[in-house]
């Protein structure tokens, strides 16, 4: 019997020939990301906790800074200064103000075929590399910082082929939006999801990225995708090698699969307070917002900002409406400056941020108040997530957000006058 991706990359992190659901194996983990997020946490648990305090090989851990950036309270600057401290006293890869963690390690560390353990929920956006990233508590970090393993519960696997393209003025956000909408918020539990088919050509990476991105908001454990000559091409171009490229074995078992025509998805929108509470844009056109964010681990790229700022040339946000534009790393960031994206932006009204996690947060920067609406990029819409729980949060792709930045209430891109 065939392995699925899933299966191949956890029997060879646990060196062994085969796995199957539902098995459990202690694994090497190749890497380790964790963020401010939680990072202090481990720390005192480390110092504390420990008999033999050590580290198994520090060339695994990278730490990154990017949900409180800068620092928004003495208690926040306290808990940085203790990562930031522990980091260089052991020589740990650190990051601080460059950017989402995600976004960073895609840039610069993840490589097909790798087990990747992230202290933050949304690590299963490796899978566009081909990479078995998946979220941990601190405990769990913990025993793989120190002991370079860890014990994994093999998942089943849905498979989600991909056929024809995406119509012009849709995006990949809309995509999973809508496949989060199909399957629902508990559809992937300790599942991983895993796409392929000849639609996956037609997928940029920065659209990989935002797909699997978001698959933990179905329940996911992980997400995959097969390695090709586009995964393949970013990874030379950001100077790495694959560990291994793996597909999925003609015979494999997959727990269902599904066939996705991409031409028939259409912009979605996601109603508060759950990802999967999707409707057509066009059912929530009308509704007031007071803020917007065009950011996040999820549509943070030069992509994102190119759509964004392609709508805004020209025109103005409303007067009424809070734009935050937060690229998601430096190297965007500068290439948005390069390209005149982020000039353009500040013309037309938007408030351009540094990088970091910002509103999708809702800790550090764009706060929405007590029945205030917002727009949002970001990964949740979950009651209270962008600030006061009686605040009400929709999540759509760069352009509807854009588009109803402009108009100041939700709307689609072809409703702009």
């Amino acid at each position: 019997m065939g392995m699925t991706i899933a299966e191949k990359i956890i029997a060879r992190a646990a060196g062994v020939e085969s796995v199957r659901p539902g098995d459990i194996h202690t694994v090497e983990v190749d890497r380790l990301m964790s963020n401010d997020g939680t990072t202090h946490l481990t720390i005192d648990m480390y110092n504390t906790k420990l008999k033999h305090p050590h580290i198994a090989d520090v060339s695994k851990l990278v730490w990154i800074v990017d949900h409180n950036v800068p620092s928004d309270s003495p208690k926040t600057a306290a808990s940085q200064k203790k990562m930031r401290d522990f980091a260089k006293e052991h020589g740990i890869t650190f990051y601080e103000g460059q950017g989402v963690c995600h976004q960073i390690m895609m840039e610069n560390h993840v490589c097909p075929g790798e087990l990747i353990f992230g202290a933050d929920s949304h690590t299963c956006a490796y899978g566009a590399l081909g990479a078995f990233g998946t979220g941990v508590g601190c405990t769990d970090y913990l025993y793989a910082m120190v002991t370079g393993k860890s014990w994994v519960l093999v998942p089943e696997t849905l498979r989600f082929n991909l056929t024809r393209k995406l119509p012009e003025g849709v995006y990949a956000r809309d995509l999973i939006l809508t496949i989060i909408g199909k399957i629902g918020a508990n559809g992937a539990n300790y599942k991983a999801m895993e796409f392929a088919g000849e639609g996956l050509k037609t997928l940029t990476m920065s659209d990989r990225i935002a797909i699997c991105n978001l698959c933990v908001e179905a329940g996911a454990k992980t997400a995959l995708m097969e390695v090709d000559d586009i995964a393949l091409d970013y990874l030379h171009e950001h100077g790495r090698e694959p560990k291994a490229c793996f597909v999925s074995d003609e015979d494999a078992v997959f727990a269902a699969t599904y066939d996705i025509d991409l031409s028939t998805i259409t912009p979605i929108v996601a109603k508060p307070h759950f990802v999967d509470n999707v409707c057509p844009a066009r059912e929530a056109v009308g509704i007031k917002i007071d803020e917007a964010f065009l950011g996040s681990c999820n549509n943070g790229r030069i992509e994102d900002l190119r759509v964004g700022a392609a709508l805004l040339k020209g025109r103005k946000v409303h007067p009424l409406v809070r734009f935050l534009v937060v690229p998601a790393s430096q190297a965007v960031y500068k290439e948005a400056l390069k390209e005149g994206l982020l000039q353009i932006f500040m013309e037309s009204g938007a408030i351009v941020m540094n990088p970091n996690c910002s509103v999708c947060w809702g800790s550090c920067q764009g706060v929405i108040g007590e029945g205030e609406t917002l727009i949002s990029t970001g990964t949740r819409n979950f009651k209270g997530r962008a600030g006061h729980r009686d605040s009400f949060v929709y999540l759509a792709s760069a352009a509807t957000v854009t588009a109803s930045a402009i108009k100041g209430e939700i709307t689609t891109v072809d409703m702009l006058d």
